[in-house]
């Protein structure tokens, strides 16, 4: 059983940036190309040991290396998106970026063959068999594992907030769901994801992990698929909430929006703040709002006194926190919104070009 160490936890502010992107044909459908583009072919230098494949083969994973700042993190991930998307046009494919393809129906794709996907078909049966989602997942160094932990917790009630922001999954399965990110709700079918629980220092949250491995509830830890963790092999906290994104500018935002509340909340943990004990219940219903409302999503306040506009909080933390880009999310159009403009303006064909990425942007 592979696991983590509290040692990790040794670098402050560093970032990784993992995308899920959709390998899609000539015609924007989503097609089993992962094993081709993973296995068959050697990728372009910068993806070397920083591509894989998802659970269905129409699915593909990107990771930045380790970086230093914000800025280097959004040319990296740009240099990625272009190098990924020259590696898949050499196999005659493109790629997609959304939360859920529109067109991705489950029965009829193909699962990858890896023994990790494999096993965990067999153990969680019909939801992780319909689970053709993608996300965008940010890691934020923290120098110790107790502060880790302990700004997981904190970062909870922010979720929803970037969750909101960030939606891009309206249709599934060919269906317009009326939710705004049905990634979310899609997703949540699986065991041990959603908002988590609190730990009250990182040997709780280590006897925790031990005990899901050493009773086979999960085959790794990767298998603990919460909205945020402490990731004790890399020395992150990992925010994993935001749905998977074609573009790059609402990547950067919110890459750039979780680094500077990372930081924050690392500040305040430094400085002795003791913190909310929120009802992970009121985190839910924060989380559905968000998931359903998109940008017309009025979010309970940190006390869950009262329910409070979108655009206030943006307001709020873009001022807090001095990030700008936040307005990048909220004034433009949603992912949501656009993918629905597109496919009741033009249909499914213009809807499918696109989510395909253009690297030149």
């Amino acid at each position: 059983m592979e696991r983590g160490d509290a040692d990790n936890f040794s670098r402050m502010g560093t970032l990784g940036v993992e995308e899920e992107f959709f390998v899609v044909d000539e015609t924007g459908r989503p097609t089993s190309g992962s094993d081709e583009l993973v296995y068959e072919r050697d990728p372009p230098p910068i993806l070397e040991e920083r591509l894989d494949h998802e659970l269905f083969k129409c699915v593909i994973e990107t990771q930045t290396p380790r970086l230093e700042s914000v800025s280097e993190a959004d040319d990296s991930l740009r240099a990625v998106r272009e190098a990924l998307v020259e590696h898949a046009r050499n196999s005659g494919y493109q790629i997609a970026g959304a939360g859920l393809h529109p067109l991705a129906r489950w029965r009829e794709l193909e699962h990858a063959e890896k023994p990790r996907y494999r096993s965990q078909l067999d153990r969680i049966q019909y939801p992780q068999h319909r689970n053709t989602t993608a996300g965008l997942h940010v890691h934020v160094g923290v120098d110790d594992a107790d502060k880790a932990v302990w700004v997981a917790n904190e970062s909870r009630w922010y979720l929803s907030l970037l969750l909101a922001l960030s939606v891009n999954s309206p249709y599934w399965n060919g269906h317009d769901t009326g939710l705004h990110s049905a990634r979310a709700r899609i997703f949540e079918g699986l065991p041990n994801t959603g908002v988590p629980t609190t730990f009250d220092s990182y040997e709780t949250f280590d006897r925790f992990e031990k005990r899901m491995l050493e009773t086979d509830s999960i085959d790794d830890r990767g298998e603990l698929w919460y909205d945020v963790r402490p990731h004790s092999a890399h020395g992150t906290v990992e925010v994993r909430v935001p749905d998977g994104q074609h573009d790059p500018d609402r990547v950067a935002a919110c890459v750039e929006y979780t680094h500077a509340l990372v930081t924050d909340l690392c500040e305040r943990y430094e400085d002795g703040e003791s913190g909310f004990e929120h009802r992970r219940e009121l985190l839910d219903e924060n989380k559905w709002r968000a998931l359903r409302n998109g940008h017309e999503a009025k979010l309970l306040d940190r006390e869950f006194d009262k329910a409070v506009p979108l655009r206030t909080l943006v307001e709020h933390e873009s001022d807090r926190l001095g990030v700008d880009s936040l307005w990048t999310l909220y004034d433009g159009e949603s992912g949501a919104d656009r993918q629905r403009r597109i496919h009741a303006e033009d249909g499914v064909d213009a809807l499918c070009e696109a989510l395909l990425l253009d690297v030149e942007q």
